[in-house]
């Protein structure tokens, strides 16, 4: 998290985050995820948040996008697409993975 106030005070124009959520515990990244999104909101930083756990960064996501194998897959509006998981979930996994 100190690298992310650090990253912060140089008032940067995009700010990556990877993996917020590895190694800390749920409830501390259902904290920080609002920040994040406020950081977004008010400070004209554009935020591009790279997360396992979807379903949370979907909440406070304006856009999601899949990635496989280094290319974009999918692309979306952040809430159409948490309301389909299995769009992402196909798209992740490959159409060989779809269900019936």
């Amino acid at each position: 998290m100190l690298a992310i106030g650090r990253a912060l005070v140089q008032h940067p124009k995009v700010l990556l985050i990877d993996e917020l959520s590895m190694g800390l515990a749920p409830v501390i990244v259902e904290r920080l995820l609002p920040i994040v999104r406020a950081v977004a909101d008010n400070t004209g930083t554009a935020v591009i948040l790279v997360e396992q756990h979807v379903q949370l960064a979907l909440g406070v996501a304006d856009t999601a996008m899949v990635m496989r194998h280094g290319n974009q897959v999918l692309q979306g509006n952040a809430s159409e697409l948490a309301a389909t998981p299995e769009v992402i979930e196909n798209a992740y996994m490959g159409e060989a993975f779809a269900g019936p």
